[in-house]
């Protein structure tokens, strides 16, 4: 159970962060800046929720998940597993949630008509909310692949599938969020030379 009875600890005033195992870490520290980034993300489809609550319920619902998923993603990535005993079972992202985005990709594709062109991140709020949150979403899963790539870290390999296809749902949603593709805004190549 998490209690925030105090918000502000000065404990970060020296530059470092503690993860959740306790050990701490300069604040631009790359697994600090991966959590931090998939924060942002969830912030990002927080945003995009304003739009989908009243308008689209079952795309909202699944974004609903997405982001609870997301703070265990972060809480994930905050407890590396170093191989030492700790006081709690740490989270873990699993297998289920990265299957369960899968199904909702293909649910939502089901609805689309193939592209002929790329998509410009534009038409409704919620769709260009959507491809802000998709272009977060790639850049939290650059991160924590550098952050795997380092031998010294451990990263729980389901973390980078879930961003992989996280990225590719927040797509698929952005055209339903433009009526299900049909106010898709597409792109033109060369039109304005």
């Amino acid at each position: 159970m998490v209690v925030l009875n105090k918000i502000y600890t000065k404990t970060g005033d020296d530059g470092t962060t503690a993860l959740g195992s306790g050990e701490r870490r300069k604040k631009f520290d790359l697994r600090i800046s991966s959590y931090g980034t998939v924060d942002e993300l969830n912030a990002v489809i927080g945003i995009v929720r304003i739009h989908t609550a009243g308008s689209i319920p079952d795309l909202d619902a699944v974004l609903a998940i997405i982001q609870n998923d997301l703070f265990d993603l972060g809480a994930d990535l905050a407890v590396p597993d170093t191989g030492e005993k700790l006081d709690y079972e740490p989270l873990r992202v699993t297998g289920a949630q990265v299957g369960r985005l899968e199904a909702e990709i293909d649910r939502f594709n089901a609805r689309l008509e193939p592209l002929r062109s790329f998509v410009l991140p534009a038409g409704s709020p919620a769709s260009a909310h959507l491809h802000l949150a998709r272009t977060v979403a790639r850049r939290a899963e650059r991160m924590v692949v550098e952050l795997a790539d380092n031998p010294e870290e451990n990263v729980n390999r389901q973390t980078v599938l879930y961003l992989n296809r996280l990225s590719d749902f927040l797509f698929v949603a952005s055209r339903i969020a433009n009526a299900d593709g049909k106010e898709d805004v597409l792109w033109v190549p060369g039109q304005n030379r």
